[in-house]
């Protein structure tokens, strides 16, 4: 059980602002004053506190199913990461945070993440066959996503979670799914264009 949330202290902002006043300025009591406000105001005191509750409920956000989507969503990415980092550097897609976690939504972003690298993928590869570069960059893709399906359907499963047909299963099944046809349609279209770009050169 996590310990009660405790509001943050709030800084002695009328202290720090008399040691100032010796030297009073319009833009430093602007500031001044400003800064009060932020730190007292409900919308400051509400965003500290989120922060709190962010922080400190992680683990049982995930444990209730909250966050399947957005552990599915991290550990696709993180996985993707991995495929790409020998030729792009580590970190080549970067996770969004607080983003509508539908399976719809979750798949678009791994796949238009993903996918977004296909140019710069064949351009260090022009001496191989294009439809093999087409077909081997999906494959490296799809090998990572379900690397990262696999290891948060197995977290999640753990947590106690992943109940066959229950609303987190179906959700992240709907995204496995919706990945892979996005995958087989992005290789279509690739190998599509090359055959009409074939047809018009003969």
């Amino acid at each position: 059980m996590l310990p009660p949330l405790s509001r943050t202290p709030q800084p002695d902002t009328a202290s720090a602002s008399s040691k100032l006043s010796s030297q009073p300025t319009a833009q430093g009591s602007a500031l001044d004053e400003s800064q009060k406000t932020a730190a007292t105001s409900p919308q400051g005191q509400k965003t500290q506190l989120n922060e709190q509750i962010l922080q400190a409920s992680l683990d049982v956000s995930i444990s209730s199913g909250n966050n399947s989507m957005a552990l599915l969503y991290r550990t696709a990415i993180d996985n993707i990461n991995e495929q790409l980092a020998p030729e792009f550097g580590p970190n080549a897609l970067q996770a969004a945070m607080q983003q509508d976690n539908s399976p719809e939504a979750t798949a678009e972003r791994i796949l238009s993440l993903s996918t977004a690298f296909f140019d710069s993928y064949a351009s260090q590869h022009p001496n191989k066959d294009p439809e093999d570069v087409a077909r081997h960059f999906v494959d490296i893709m799809r090998g990572g996503f379900e690397k990262g399906y696999n290891e948060a359907a197995s977290i999640l499963k753990g947590l106690g979670v992943l109940e066959e047909g229950g609303l987190v299963a179906t959700e992240i099944g709907k995204t496995f799914e919706l990945v892979q046809k996005g995958y087989d349609d992005f290789l279509q279209t690739k190998l599509d264009a090359l055959q009409d770009s074939a047809s018009a050169d003969q």
